[in-house]
């Protein structure tokens, strides 16, 4: 049998990942020194409820081997094969975790993708090999097909602090205290290597989401697959996007909530655009 597995980085909900048959590692969500497995422990309502509530800045720490190993051992034990797909190397050490598993598992039919992307860039790659599986593709023509479309994948969102990601060592100080000044909205992608970058600041919310229209505007994307309008807490800024993106004729295929792991990072007021380029 062919299985899928996934990272909670790619934000499934449980049901959705029942639906489509794919199997889930957590990455740990730490709170005044508890860790709580993302998903299973604790909701991303839960965790924004800490962010915006209780002014506190929650800590991610990745999968561990073990996590993986006890599916890679399954895994091997059926004869079965696996395509695992992780949140980026550049953001987190899980596909780290996840190579180490699958030497210590001693079994060469699970194939690691690495993302090089996070959130629901991850779930177009999901959803892409839940489609190649129904084709009788196997694990590695799926692998393959994977790696030659993540380098497509587009992430493009607004924060309204950078302070987040400065706190998860996810942008440098430098580039956070810029971002500092008041009313400046900064704009930030996922680069082609997995790293967050900043792509722009802008003065106020309405001038961040014309410059956000403007990014989005300059690519080609792929008709094949979905466009995902993307949020954190609260739809106001990402229905406007749909608006404006609508008038493009662009037009989004499901508008998507921020899970808890990528969350804490980007703060509750991202919003943005997830999409595969031409």
């Amino acid at each position: 049998m062919l299985r899928i597995l996934v990272d909670t980085s790619a934000d499934y909900t449980i049901e959705e990942l029942e639906e489509r048959n794919i199997e889930l590692v957590s990455l740990n969500i730490v709170v005044d020194n508890a860790s709580y497995r993302d998903i299973k422990d604790i909701t991303r309502g839960e965790v924004y409820d800490i962010l915006i509530n209780q002014g506190k800045f929650p800590k991610t720490s990745q999968a561990s081997p073990q996590d993986f190993l006890e599916i890679f051992e399954d895994v091997k034990e059926k004869g079965d094969s696996m395509v695992v797909l992780t949140l980026s190397s550049a953001l987190s050490g899980t596909y780290q975790s996840a190579t180490l598993a699958k030497s210590m598992a001693e079994y060469d039919d699970i194939y690691i993708v690495d993302s090089l992307s996070a959130t629901y860039g991850i779930r177009h790659l999901g959803e892409y090999a839940c489609a190649l599986r129904k084709e009788d593709l196997d694990a590695s023509a799926i692998a393959e097909r994977l790696e030659e479309i993540k380098s497509r994948i587009v992430i493009l969102a607004a924060v309204d602090t950078l302070e987040y990601l400065c706190k998860g060592g996810r942008v440098s100080k430098t580039a956070a205290t810029v971002g500092e000044l008041a009313n400046i909205k900064p704009l930030i992608t996922v680069t082609e290597e997995g790293k967050v970058q900043v792509i722009g600041k802008c003065l106020g919310r309405n001038k961040a989401l014309a410059t956000l229209i403007k990014n989005i505007s300059t690519y080609e994307i792929d008709e094949h697959f979905p466009v995902y309008s993307i949020y954190a807490y609260g739809e106001e800024n990402t229905i406007k996007l749909e608006e404006k993106l609508s008038a493009l004729d662009i037009h989004c295929s499901e508008r998507l909530q921020i899970g808890a792991t990528i969350g804490v990072h980007v703060g509750p007021g991202a919003y943005g655009v997830i999409f595969i380029r031409k």
